[in-house]
C-alpha cells in the first residue's frame, strides 16, 4: 500500500468520525463536555498529524501524482467545511484566509465577507488587542493559547477562542488555526441551512420607504431655523440608536444630540465637533462616510469623561454625511451610530441618506445659519 493510500485511509477515517460527531450534538447537556474533548482531539489529529503527512506527500511528489495530490487537497478542504466546530484560519494580524460553515452560523458573518477583513474586527473593542496579541504570539511559535472574547453581534456571551499554530505548504510562514465555542459546557448551535424566501430586503426596502416619506414630510412642515433638528428626530430610533448634528457655518457647532438616554446625549452635548476626525473630514471635503465595524476608536473623538465615543456608545456601523448647499457649500454634518445588536448600515441605506441629505439641506435654505452670504 502506497503513501497516499494509506493517508487517504486515515483521512476516511477521520471523516467518518466527525460525521458521528456531529451527530452527537443531540446527546444530553451533561454528556456535552466529552463529545466537545473527542471534537477538539480530531482538530489536534488534523493539525499535528494529517496536515503534516499531505505536506509531505506534496513535497515529495507521490506516486499518485498531481492529480492525486489535487483530490487529496479538495478532500482536506471538504474536511474543514463539515468540522462539527467553528473553526477559522487567519494570519498572524488576524485577517480571515477562510471560515467553515459552523463559523458563518455562530459568528453571523457570511464567509465571502469575512474573508480578508482581521477576526478581530469581529469583536467588541475592548478584546481586540488582547486577540491580536494572542495570535501574533502563537504565529510566531510560542505555543497556543485560549481567551474569552465577545462578539460584537452578541457582546453578552463569552466566547472561548482556543488559538494554534499551523504551517500550511502555500504559507511563507505559521497560521493561526481558532476553534470558538461558549464559554461553558455547551455546544455550539450550528442549524442546517435552508432555503428561506428573501423577505428580510423587501422588509428593510419597506421601511427605507416609509423613513424617506417621513423625512419628505417633516421637512415640507418645519418652520424656519427647525429642520436640521426636525430631521434628527425623523432618523432617531427607527433608522439609528444615536443622531449627532453640527452645523458648520461659520465653524462646526453641535446643534443636536439624540441618544438612547438623556445621561448619554448629555455627555457628547458637551463634546466640540472639531475634536471628531470624521466631522472635520465631512465638512472639510463633503465625502459621506460608511463604517461597519470601526476599526479606530478615536475616529469621533472623545466624550467629556474622556471615553472613546465609539467605544462608550458600543458603535457596530455608522454614517457620516454631510448635508451639501446647490452651491457646494457644506451647511452641516449628520452622524448616526448604530450600536449592539442591531443591523449594520447598508449601502442601500447610506444611499438613501446621500438623498435626504440634500433634501436637508434644501430645507435649511430657509434657516437662519444656512442663509446664503
Amino acid at each position: 500500500m502506497t503513501q497516499t493510500d494509506e493517508f487517504g485511509e486515515e483521512l476516511a477515517d477521520f471523516v467518518r468520525r466527525v460525521a458521528e460527531l456531529k451527530a452527537a450534538r443531540s446527546v444530553p447537556t451533561g454528556d456535552l463536555p466529552t463529545v466537545l474533548d473527542a471534537a477538539i482531539f480530531e482538530l489536534d489529529h488534523v493539525a499535528d498529524r494529517l496536515w503534516p503527512w499531505y505536506e509531505r506527500l506534496t513535497t515529495s511528489g507521490p506516486s499518485g501524482g498531481a492529480s492525486s495530490a489535487a483530490q487529496e487537497h479538495q478532500l482536506l478542504k471538504a474536511v474543514f467545511q463539515c468540522l462539527p466546530l467553528p473553526v477559522v484560519l487567519v494570519d498572524r494580524e488576524t485577517v480571515v484566509r477562510r471560515l467553515n460553515q459552523a463559523a458563518t452560523a455562530f459568528t453571523g458573518v457570511r464567509s465571502g465577507y469575512a474573508t480578508g477583513r482581521p477576526l478581530s474586527g469581529f469583536l467588541v473593542h475592548a478584546d481586540r488587542a488582547a486577540f491580536r496579541s494572542q495570535a501574533a504570539a502563537v504565529a510566531r511559535g510560542e505555543g497556543d493559547r485560549s481567551l474569552n472574547v465577545h462578539l460584537q453581534q452578541r457582546p453578552s456571551l463569552p466566547v472561548r477562542a482556543t488559538l494554534t499554530a499551523l504551517r500550511p505548504s502555500s504559507e511563507p510562514r505559521n497560521t493561526v488555526l481558532v476553534v470558538l465555542q461558549p464559554a461553558g459546557d455547551g455546544m455550539p448551535t450550528v442549524e442546517p441551512r435552508r432555503p428561506l424566501p428573501n423577505l428580510t430586503e423587501t422588509t428593510r426596502h419597506a421601511a427605507l420607504m416609509d423613513l424617506v416619506d417621513a423625512m419628505t414630510t417633516a421637512l415640507l412642515t418645519a418652520p424656519a431655523g427647525a429642520a436640521l433638528d426636525r430631521a434628527a428626530h425623523v432618523l432617531h430610533g427607527r433608522f439609528a440608536d444615536w443622531v449627532i448634528a453640527d452645523t458648520a457655518s461659520p465653524g462646526l457647532t453641535r446643534t443636536t444630540v439624540l441618544a438612547p438616554s438623556e445621561g448619554e446625549a448629555k455627555l457628547l452635548k458637551a463634546q466640540n465637533p472639531a475634536t471628531c476626525p470624521l466631522v472635520v473630514d465631512a465638512a472639510r471635503g463633503g465625502s459621506p462616510a460608511l463604517q461597519i465595524r470601526p476599526a479606530d476608536p478615536d475616529a469621533f473623538g472623545h466624550d467629556s469623561s474622556g471615553a472613546p465615543v465609539l467605544v462608550r456608545a458600543n458603535v457596530t456601523s455608522l454614517l457620516t454625511v454631510p448635508l451639501p448647499a446647490p452651491n457646494g457649500r457644506i451647511k452641516a454634518v449628520l452622524t448616526l451610530f448604530r450600536s449592539g445588536a442591531r443591523l449594520a448600515f447598508s449601502m442601500a441605506e447610506a444611499q438613501a441618506m446621500d438623498t435626504m441629505s440634500r433634501h436637508i439641506a434644501l430645507a435649511m435654505e430657509r434657516d437662519p445659519w444656512g442663509s446664503a452670504p
